[in-house]
């Protein structure tokens, strides 16, 4: 019996780096927010102690995730750090995340888990740094 190929199947590659920079992109928005107030909102650049670390850390490693530098570490620390925004913010408030609105930092923590198991894909500068080719 032939196997089918599912019409995605060959751009899997492309794929992972398309969900690792916007991932990064967004996280760098959350990063602005906290500690430049913009995007504007209503805890917009008011960080101090523990959500000024997290700025720090969503600035930083949602750039370094837009390049695909250093993808694999940022990635894991990104993911630890949804599990404790999670588990500090959300959790306190009613055990389901769709209750508590915890449900975006959840889907983060598993997609920079993802990210830290599968790596940054072709395009990125992790890519390029091992001299493997990019997938055009």
């Amino acid at each position: 019996m032939a196997t089918s190929t599912f019409f995605l199947s060959p751009w899997a590659a492309r794929l992972l780096s398309v969900l690792r920079m916007v991932a990064g992109l967004l996280m760098v928005f959350h990063g602005t927010q906290k500690l430049f107030g913009w995007p504007p909102s209503d805890h917009a650049g008011d960080a101090s102690g523990l959500m000024l670390v997290a700025g720090i850390l969503e600035f930083g490693g949602g750039l370094l995730l837009l390049i695909g530098l250093f993808t694999r570490p940022v990635a894991f620390v990104l993911s630890g750090l949804m599990a404790v925004a999670y588990f500090m913010a959300h959790a306190p408030q009613h055990v389901l995340p769709i209750v508590n609105q915890g449900e975006l930092a959840v889907l983060y923590c598993f997609v920079f888990l993802y990210l830290a198991a599968a790596g940054p894909g072709p395009w990125s500068l992790d890519a390029a740094r091992s001299h493997t080719s990019p997938v055009v």
